[in-house]
C-alpha cells in the first residue's frame, strides 16, 4: 500500500472541507457591520428577518441546492471533476461577495459559494471512502471534518487579525475576500488526484480502477469491487426510496437532522454576537471566537484518532451526553445572567462535545451506509437534510433571540439532544471496520 499517495489524495480532497469551514464562518466577523450597513432593508417588514434570511443565510440556501443536486455531477461527471468545479465556485463566491456593495448581489455571490459547500459534502466524503481501506476509512474520511474545523479556526483568526489592521469601512471586504487564496490553491491541487476507483468500476472502466487501487490499496479485492460494480450497473435506475433502502435512508436523515438541532451552525454564525449578549466587549468576543475554533480543532483531532478505535456509535454517545450538559448550562447561564466568561466556558464544552461526536461522525457514517450505486444519492439526502436545517435555523436566530430570548432557544436545543441520545441508543448501528460492500448488504432488506 502506498501510504503517502493515499494520505496525499485524502488530504487534498479534504481541503474542500477547509473552504467549507472558512466560508461558513468568515461572515461572522462581518455580521455586525453588514447589519448596520444594510439595516434599512426589510423582509416581511422586519429588518431582522432581512438580515437573517437574505444577508446571513444566503450561502446556506446555496448549500441546500448544492446538497440536493450535487449527486448528479458526482455520479455523471465523477467525484474528481465535481471537486474541481467546486473549487471554481469557491473562488467566484469569495471574490464576488468581497467587491459588491448591494445586499442582493452580495447574497447572490454568497449563494454561489454555498453551492460549492453543498456539493463538497457529497463528492469529498464519497471519494475518500472509495479509495480508503476499511480499517482506515473512518479517520481518512474524517479528515474532511478536520479540515472543516481547521477552516473555521482560520476564519475566526483571520477575522480577528484583519479587524485589528485599521482598514476602516473596507474591513469586511478583506475578511471575505481573503478566501480567494486558499480556494485557488485547492483547485490547483485537486487536479492532481486520480478518479475514484469505485466510480471507474461502476462506469465499466475496470483497468483504470485496478490501476488506481494498485497504488493506494493493493490488498483490496478488486474482483469483489468489480462484481459489486457490475451488479450496481444493473441497478442504476433504482430509486433510493425503495422499501428495502428504508433503514439507511432513515439513519442518514435522522443523523443529519440532529446535527443541526444541536444549534451548531446557529452558534458558529453568531458567536461574536452571542458573546456580546453575554456582556463581553467586542474585542473579547472576537478572541473568544478564536478560542472556539481552537477547541473545535483540538477535539476534532481527538475524535479523528478515536473513530476507528472506539467506533462511530461510541463517539456519538460521548457527544450526546456532552451536548446535553453544555447546552443545559448555557441556557441556565442566560436565564440567571451569569458572567460572560462562564458562558464562553460552557460553549467551549459544547464545541468539544460536537467535535468528538457529531462533527467527526456525520460525514463518515453517511458515506458508509449506502450501496455504491446509491452512495451519491444517499450523501445528497443526508447533506440536503443537514443544510436545509442549517439554513433555516440560523435565519431564525436574530428573530428568536429578540422575541423569546437566548435562554429559551438553548433550552430547546438541549431537549433535541436528549432525543439524539435515544436515537443512538436504539437505532444507530456500528460501522467500524466493515467493508463498504458488506456494510450496505447488512442494512438492506431485500424482502422489503
Amino acid at each position: 500500500m502506498n501510504q503517502s499517495k493515499l494520505l496525499f489524495w485524502s488530504i487534498t480532497v479534504a481541503l474542500a472541507g477547509f473552504l467549507f469551514g472558512f466560508d461558513t464562518v468568515v461572515i461572522s466577523g462581518a455580521e455586525k457591520t453588514l447589519s448596520e450597513m444594510w439595516g434599512g432593508y426589510t423582509l416581511f417588514g422586519n429588518s431582522a428577518w432581512f438580515h437573517g434570511v437574505v444577508v446571513m443565510s444566503s450561502a446556506l440556501w446555496g448549500t441546500v441546492i448544492g446538497a440536493v443536486f450535487g449527486n448528479i455531477p458526482t455520479d455523471k461527471l465523477g467525484r474528481k471533476k465535481t471537486l474541481i468545479v467546486i473549487g471554481f465556485l469557491y473562488v467566484i463566491g469569495a471574490l464576488g461577495s468581497a467587491v459588491v456593495s448591494n445586499p442582493y448581489l452580495f447574497a447572490f455571490f454568497r449563494f454561489i459559494g454555498g453551492l460549492g459547500i453543498g456539493a463538497s459534502t457529497i463528492a469529498a466524503p464519497a471519494y475518500v471512502s472509495e479509495i480508503a481501506p476499511a480499517e482506515k476509512r473512518g479517520r481518512l474520511v474524517a479528515l474532511y471534518q478536520f479540515n472543516i474545523v481547521f477552516g473555521i479556526l482560520m476564519a475566526y483568526l483571520s477575522n480577528t487579525l484583519i479587524a485589528g489592521m485599521g482598514l476602516g469601512e473596507n474591513t469586511w471586504r478583506w475578511m471575505l475576500g481573503i478566501q480567494v487564496i486558499p480556494s485557488v490553491i485547492y483547485t490547483l491541487m485537486v487536479l492532481a488526484v486520480p478518479m475514484s476507483p469505485v466510480w471507474l468500476a461502476m462506469k465499466g472502466r475496470y483497468e483504470e480502477a485496478r490501476a488506481v487501487l494498485q497504488q493506494v490499496n493493493p490488498n483490496a479485492d478488486i474482483n469483489e469491487i468489480i462484481s459489486a460494480a457490475q451488479a450496481d450497473r444493473k441497478q442504476t435506475q433504482e430509486s433510493l426510496w425503495l422499501p428495502k433502502y428504508r433503514k439507511p435512508v432513515l439513519l442518514a436523515f435522522l443523523l443529519a437532522m440532529f446535527n443541526q438541532l444541536s444549534g451548531i451552525n446557529a452558534f458558529l454564525y453568531y458567536a461574536p454576537r452571542i458573546f456580546e449578549m453575554a456582556h463581553l466587549e467586542q474585542s473579547a468576543a472576537l478572541w473568544s471566537s478564536v478560542g472556539i475554533g481552537i477547541v473545535n480543532l483540538v477535539f476534532t483531532f481527538v475524535g479523528l484518532s478515536l473513530i476507528d478505535k472506539l467506533g462511530r456509535r461510541q463517539l456519538m454517545y460521548i457527544g450526546s451526553f456532552g451536548y446535553i450538559l453544555s447546552l443545559g448550562l448555557v441556557s441556565a447561564a442566560f436565564f440567571m445572567n451569569w458572567p460572560g466568561m462562564v458562558v464562553v466556558f460552557f460553549f467551549f464544552l459544547f464545541i468539544a462535545a460536537h467535535a468528538i461526536g457529531q462533527g467527526t461522525v456525520i460525514w463518515v457514517f453517511i458515506s458508509e451506509i449506502f450501496p455504491n450505486h446509491l452512495r451519491a444519492q444517499g450523501q445528497a439526502l443526508g447533506s440536503s437534510t443537514h443544510w436545509v436545517l442549517a439554513a433555516a435555523i440560523p435565519a431564525m436566530i436574530p428573530f428568536l433571540f429578540k422575541e423569546i430570548g437566548a435562554g429559551i432557544v438553548f433550552a430547546g436545543f438541549t431537549a433535541m439532544m436528549v432525543l439524539q441520545l435515544l436515537f443512538v441508543m436504539f437505532m444507530m448501528p456500528e460501522t467500524k471496520g466493515v467493508p463498504l460492500e458488506e456494510l450496505s448488504k447488512s442494512l438492506i432488506k431485500e424482502d422489503a
